[in-house]
């Protein structure tokens, strides 16, 4: 098929000033588009940039950049944590399953998507390759697309094929994906909170996990599990061992049997080039992957998550610490609520006992400003490295007790302190901690 390709500073010219652009993220954010786009910095003014997640070297610290460009994130990473949180940029929460409605009624109208897609087959189709989420419902509801067009961007099956026509114009840029290794950062805690987690994974159900030591450290555990499911919003380099081993099969899930359904994905190039052009792969528009009602469906829904705090009550911050914003939302909520929901579901915390500063991350009270992402309601299993407690039915004081009980033992004794002072004019039933 002829296609013709224009350069990038040519492509970004449809930028005018007082445009909001959407941004394309995680593994497909599209680097070259984006830092050329910067470039134009003090010639366009009052540009907003929307983005989900990104990586990769966004050279935002350049002159004048933030003059003229603001981010507004909705879920916050690493490269843009800085400007998110400076005069010059912020955060919008929601949940990552309602992102799409932002676009598609238009409360936050598109001028500009900037995308990155493999190359066009011979019918002219590209995929959004390791990125659906978001970007499906940008793509159709932007005035204009433009796309970085990435040979070794992967080719996957979903709802990510589009068409060369719905594009303004297309850039011809071959780079290499970003790539994450957590395998490599498993440390004993890491490994022990696994252990806990895989021990309360049935064979037959279906996980929902993240990226990150933790996960990586879970899926390293279930190795002699069987006829595993995985419906998540994202998956990474783990998943694709335990395909290899036989063990995940999604022979039981509900909800797209017999594949593994996702929304965007992030790893190394072990994992791009597995999902390329492999059937067994699905990657669909988020507000339908992290909808409760699609995961409840799914028999034994385990939902792994992680947190930065969580205070003797159950209420979990996974996005600040305290006011400063550190991640976002996401999908936390959307799995929780829909792993409780599921027929022999299990709805998890997993975290640290403590921060690589020694910090417990088990507290009497947040800090001052930060978020509930996940409500003390929807809380059941919190697991630590010293073991594994479920809040569900227990009342405020039962949990106090049971979340001292997974602390790390240099902490308790103050916890028990701010949990008896909180509590002690009411009667406590001295009953076991143990809820596996």
């Amino acid at each position: 098929m002829d296609v013709k390709y224009i350069s990038p500073e040519e492509a970004v010219q449809i930028v005018k000033s007082g445009d909001r652009v959407f941004v394309h993220g995680s593994a497909a954010t599209p680097l070259i588009l984006l830092n050329t786009l910067l470039k134009r910095a003090g010639e366009i003014n009052h540009v907003e940039l929307v983005s989900v997640s990104t990586y990769g070297d966004i050279q935002w610290k350049q002159p004048g950049v933030t003059d003229s460009f603001y981010m507004n994130s909705l879920f916050v990473s690493a490269n843009v944590r800085e400007w998110v949180n400076s005069s010059r940029g912020s955060y919008t929460p929601i949940f990552l399953s309602e992102i799409p409605q932002l676009f598609d009624r238009k409360i936050l109208p598109l001028q500009v998507a900037l995308i990155q897609v493999s190359p066009p087959d011979n019918h002219g189709y590209c995929s959004l390759g390791t990125s659906v989420d978001a970007a499906l419902s940008a793509v159709h509801n932007a005035t204009n697309v433009i796309a970085q067009v990435n040979p070794r961007m992967p080719r996957v099956f979903g709802d990510g094929v589009i068409h060369i026509s719905r594009f303004h114009s297309l850039v011809y840029a071959e780079t290499e994906l970003p790539e994450v290794d957590y395998s490599i950062k498993i440390d004993p805690v890491s490994e022990q909170i696994g252990k806990h987690v895989a021990e309360l994974i049935d064979d037959g159900s279906t996980l929902q996990l993240g990226i990150g030591a933790i996960p990586d450290a879970v899926l390293k555990q279930l190795t002699t599990h069987k006829d595993l499911g995985v419906h998540t919003e994202m998956f990474s380099d783990g998943v694709v061992d335990l395909v290899h081993r036989g063990v995940v099969t999604n022979r039981h899930k509900v909800i797209k049997p017999g594949k593994i359904v996702s929304s965007f994905l992030l790893g190394t190039r072990k994992l791009y080039d597995f999902v390329d052009n492999n059937p067994f792969v699905s990657l669909k528009d988020i507000s339908w992957v992290n909808d409760t009602a699609i995961i409840r469906r799914n028999p034994k829904m385990i939902a792994v998550n992680s947190a930065i705090e969580i205070d003797i009550t159950g209420q979990v911050c996974a996005d600040s610490i305290g006011t400063y914003q550190y991640s976002g939302i996401g999908g936390q909520m959307d799995f929780m609520r829909g792993a409780a929901l599921s027929p022999g579901g299990k709805p998890i915390i997993a975290i640290p006992s403590i921060t690589k500063k020694g910090l417990s991350r088990i507290v009497p009270m947040l800090n001052p400003g930060a978020g509930v992402v996940t409500t003390r309601g929807h809380v059941h299993y919190v697991v630590t490295e010293y073991g594994v407690v479920n809040l569900y039915g227990k009342t405020m004081e039962q949990r106090a007790r049971m979340l001292v009980s997974i602390a790390h033992p240099d902490h308790r004794e103050k916890l028990e302190r701010s949990s008896f002072e909180r509590f002690s004019k009411k009667s406590w039933k001295d009953e076991s901690v143990s809820s596996k």
